[in-house]
């Protein structure tokens, strides 16, 4: 009797248990939309040093949507809305103007959660042309769609996007996956020997996109990575509903075309969606990739022979390589869904120390300034190909000047953001490989993805790059130096170990 006794205040036992387990249980809500935002024709398209007017659009943008609240029965625990844009960055005026009209919608939402990334498709339309902006066109005033019209038509479009993914959240499952695909390829090349023609870019023995088969060839500078960081989101059925992949190579194969082009994200989301149904949302994250690109560097011929016996363009190589790594992926954790996972979402700014300019850097910015400004005074027919290089000088001269009197900082936002076992860190630049490795070899969680162009885009060269020199590693095209880098990848560290060891 007292052997009943016992075994029925057991079964009480752990039936009390279960129920104060699953009061105390996390459950995750998703939401999901996908909105046009393809701008009318003619566009400026921005990329280039030059002006580029699209008459004709090859394939749709896109912003995508995944809205996610993590819930303890009433409470809200946490949020995260993340949006993939097919354009080149995302100024910081942008996801301000988003973040106002958000607020507007959904009051009780906290709007700095939502969080954008660009795929840095090069045949997207100019979003910023004033004097501050990286590269500044000559847009004719008339004939052409305007900035401004761009812009509120984007902020409009993925305004409604967010409230409608967020209000759409029902519960559902979360699972990751790591799988790998050959797209990125180191695009500085370094040679053994110190150019002789500095040239426009300050070049010494390192040049983007240098000829590999130069008797002078040394060396790519850095490595490439082929991780491709997956997220699958059901809902509470079991039916897939959204992805977000993580692919360290920006999307600018079809950089130059006078054509509006989400790049290698269209064939990668229509043949995913041909996959996994139509409504499927999928979100494309750029890795940290800053000295990376889909161009081939070296091994052309070989790699062009296999791609036309497959009977395939660019484009379609490099969809049918993600694709696959995300077909092997599913399959390996389409079982795994998780309902209970920890979301916690980190925003913080940082107060980053900018590129240092030397005298000499400095000296050389202004004799090129003047240069292309007395170009574009003897012709004004110039300034659509040089206007940008003068403005580009023109803004090291002003921020050297600024460095004698107090050394500026660039404020930066970072998300770091833990669902699970994982973690996805923000960073709005086109920051260098090495930095990301960095933090994915520091990092404490079980998979850590990195995703640049969460913001301007500028470049942020490792040291090594600095001391070769050329485009992507001299002040015209960083504000932000080798310091500053370092600094970032620290912090994100410290930020991404805390959540690990404060809720292990």
């Amino acid at each position: 009797m007292k052997n009943v006794k016992k075994k029925n205040v057991l079964v009480l036992f752990f039936m009390v248990l279960g129920f104060a387990m699953n009061l105390h249980a996390q459950k995750l809500l998703i939401g999901t939309a996908e909105t046009d935002i393809t701008p009318t024709l003619p566009v400026a398209l921005v990329g280039q040093f030059h002006l580029r007017i699209a008459d004709t659009v090859e394939t749709p943008l896109t912003a995508n949507v995944v809205a996610l609240e993590s819930r303890d029965e009433n409470n809200s625990l946490d949020i995260a809305i993340m949006v993939s844009c097919d354009v080149v960055f995302i100024p910081v005026v942008y996801t301000k103007m988003v973040r106002d009209e958000v607020k507007k919608q959904l009051p009780d939402l906290d709007v700095r959660k939502i969080f954008l990334n660009a795929t840095h498709t090069h045949t997207a339309p100019v979003l910023s042309n004033d004097s501050n902006s990286t590269f500044l066109y000559p847009i004719p005033k008339e004939g052409v769609l305007q900035v401004e019209e761009y812009r509120a038509f984007f902020v409009q479009q993925v305004t409604v996007a967010i409230v409608n993914a967020w209000k759409s959240r029902m519960p559902g499952s979360v699972t990751w996956g790591l799988g790998h695909a050959s797209i990125a390829n180191n695009r500085r090349v370094v040679y053994s020997k110190k150019a002789l023609d500095p040239g426009p870019f300050g070049n010494k023995t390192a040049k983007m996109y240098g000829k590999s088969n130069s008797p002078d060839f040394n060396n790519l500078e850095g490595m490439a990575e082929d991780d491709v960081n997956m997220l699958f989101f059901w809902d509470k059925r079991g039916k897939l509903i959204a992805i977000t992949i993580d692919v360290p190579c920006p999307a600018q194969e079809v950089e130059g075309r006078l054509a509006v082009n989400a790049d290698y994200w269209h064939p990668v989301r229509e043949k995913l969606k041909k996959r996994f149904g139509k409504d499927l949302c999928i979100l494309g994250w750029i890795g940290v990739a800053g000295d990376q690109s889909p161009h081939i560097i070296y091994r052309r011929s070989a790699e062009e022979r296999m791609r036309k016996l497959r009977n395939l363009s660019r484009l379609e190589e490099i969809a049918r390589r993600i694709v696959l790594a995300v077909e092997e992926t599913y399959e390996a954790v389409k079982y795994e869904g998780l309902t209970d996972v920890q979301l916690t979402h980190k925003v913080e700014t940082l107060n980053l120390p900018t590129f240092i300019i030397s005298e000499n850097e400095y000296l050389f910015a202004k004799a090129e300034r003047d240069k292309y400004a007395a170009i574009i005074d003897a012709d004004l027919n110039e300034a659509e190909k040089v206007l940008t290089r003068k403005t580009w000088n023109a803004d090291v001269v002003k921020r050297y000047e600024m460095q004698q009197k107090d050394p500026p900082v660039l404020e930066t936002e970072v998300h770091i953001l833990r669902i699970g076992d994982i973690v996805i860190c923000t960073n709005p630049f086109e920051l260098f490989t090495d930095f990301g490795i960095a933090m994915q070899a520091r990092s404490r969680a079980l998979q850590t993805f990195t995703i640049q162009l969460v913001g301007s885009g500028h470049y942020v060269p490792t040291e090594k790059a600095v001391i070769g020199g050329g485009y992507s590693a001299i002040p015209q095209s960083c504000p932000l130096g080798p310091e500053g880098g370092q600094i970032l990848v620290d912090r994100t560290v410290d930020l991404i170990n805390e959540i690990f060891t404060v809720n292990k």
